[in-house]
Parts: C-alpha cells; sequence; structure tokens
C-alpha cells in the first residue's frame, strides 16, 4: 500500500512538472489594422510591465485635452526595441503611429514612437 501511494504521488509530481502553463492571451481584434494614426502629444504614463506595456499620453484634439492609451509589446520586445523602464517620462512630447482601437475610444495598438529626443523606436 505504501508503494502504491509513493508510486502515485510521484508520477503526479512528475505529470505536473511536465505540463507547461496554460498562457492566456488577449486577441488584437480591437484594434483596426487597415488604418494608422499619428498623434503627438505628451507621456503623463508609462506602464513598463508585462503582459504590454502602456503608454499615455495627452493629446489636443480641437482645443480639449484627450489621454490616448497606446498598447505597446512585452517587455522582451520592448527591450530588442531599445525601450526600457525610463524610455518614456512624464511631461515628454513624442509622436506615435498607431492603429487605432475600433470603437472609436482613443487609444490604439503602437507602430513606432518618435521619442523626445527625436529616436525612432518601432
Amino acid at each position: 500500500m505504501k508503494t502504491l501511494k509513493w508510486t502515485s504521488l510521484l508520477a503526479g509530481a512528475i505529470a505536473l512538472g511536465t505540463v507547461s502553463p496554460a498562457l492566456s492571451h488577449h486577441s488584437h481584434a480591437m484594434f483596426d489594422h487597415t488604418q494608422f494614426v499619428n498623434i503627438s502629444g505628451t507621456v503623463t504614463n508609462f506602464d513598463y510591465r508585462n503582459p504590454h506595456a502602456g503608454l499615455y499620453i495627452d493629446v489636443n484634439q480641437n482645443g480639449k485635452k484627450v489621454n490616448y492609451w497606446i498598447e505597446m509589446s512585452n517587455l522582451p520586445n520592448m527591450i530588442q526595441r531599445g525601450i526600457g523602464a525610463a524610455t518614456f517620462k512624464q511631461g515628454d512630447k513624442v509622436t506615435v503611429k498607431l492603429h487605432p482601437l475600433k470603437d472609436g475610444r482613443p487609444g490604439g495598438n503602437y507602430v513606432s514612437i518618435v521619442g523626445a529626443d527625436g529616436k525612432t523606436y518601432d
């Protein structure tokens, strides 16, 4: 009986150790990948974290300040593109090329960003 118990425990541990975790990821269907929009504004926040970095910028539209949310990529991709946690700082002026949200909210999926230093990140 003891052997069966230990064998079952060992088999369970091996099974758990070899099963890869289920990773959840959302679709990019919310973005209109047939459209490109260019916006310029001032960085209000830069969330440098997984699963996606996020850049928030205030854009002047018809005399009103509109805060845009720009979804970026995961941190390994950001690092590969030369984007680090301190690349975009609050108050920086940036220009973003993005695929807009289909529902018309102010935001989108970034294609490229021209930083305050004039460097392009894509």
